[in-house]
């Protein structure tokens, strides 16, 4: 590596994105589509980034019962794991490490009665565990993640903002849960866009996806 290469990577250093794609949909969704957007911005700002997706519906995650649960157990009892428990462990925090190794978290998430996806709802559960994403003492839940930022789109078919003039503005569950969940394991640095009325007639639809595309650069400029 020459000079010039060394002081230009000490200058851009390789940046971690890891995305997880909440939605079924794929090419027809559109929290996947202003996420594919707010990437390539990502992918400008920072020169090596490197992207590696987490679909929660093409993985197996684990289910939390069996050994795995008597795993969760015998480490917030302090207890020695068995071998079988260890094992099944090993695949918790394999998935948790993934979320370690990153420096960005982008998620694109429609928004399901009233809440997410229970997909993502099964990984939140695999991988927030003790002494894998947050720990706890005297003072209270400590979150691991405290190095990392992340980056959330919502997709709602209605339009749930609070000054709705639908009962909607009051139940969303979906980016509340996720802030907390965020900030739980540590995440302080939290930014959204939001694409609603995406169940209107197709102009409406191309118009919210349009809107928030076009907030996309300003977002990553305020990383």
């Amino acid at each position: 590596m020459t000079k010039t290469e060394l002081m230009s990577t000490m200058n851009n250093p390789a940046h971690s994105i890891l995305y997880i794609e909440a939605s079924p949909r794929k090419e027809r969704s559109a929290s996947i589509e202003v996420a594919n957007a707010l990437i390539a911005s990502l992918k400008r700002r920072y020169t090596r980034a490197q992207v590696q997706t987490l679909d929660v519906w093409d993985i197996t995650l684990p289910e939390v019962t069996g050994h795995v649960l008597e795993a969760k157990y015998a480490g917030l009892a302090g207890v020695e794991l068995s071998g079988e428990q260890a094992q099944a462990w090993a695949i918790v925090e394999g998935i948790a490490a993934q979320f370690k190794a990153a420096d960005t978290l982008v998620f694109a998430i429609p928004l399901w009665n009233f809440g997410i996806p229970y997909k993502l709802k099964h990984l939140i559960d695999v991988v927030t565990q003790k002494d894998v994403l947050f720990g706890f003492d005297e003072t209270g839940f400590n979150g691991m993640l405290r190095n990392q930022q992340a980056c959330v789109v919502y997709a709602r078919g209605l339009n749930f903002s609070p000054t709705s003039d639908t009962p909607a503005g009051s139940y969303d569950f979906q980016k509340p849960y996720i802030d907390m969940w965020l900030r739980f394991i540590g995440i302080r640095d939290i930014h959204t866009l939001i694409v609603e009325k995406t169940i209107f007639d197709a102009e409406t639809d191309k118009a919210a996806r349009a809107a928030a595309i076009s907030e996309v650069d300003k977002l990553v400029a305020a990383l």
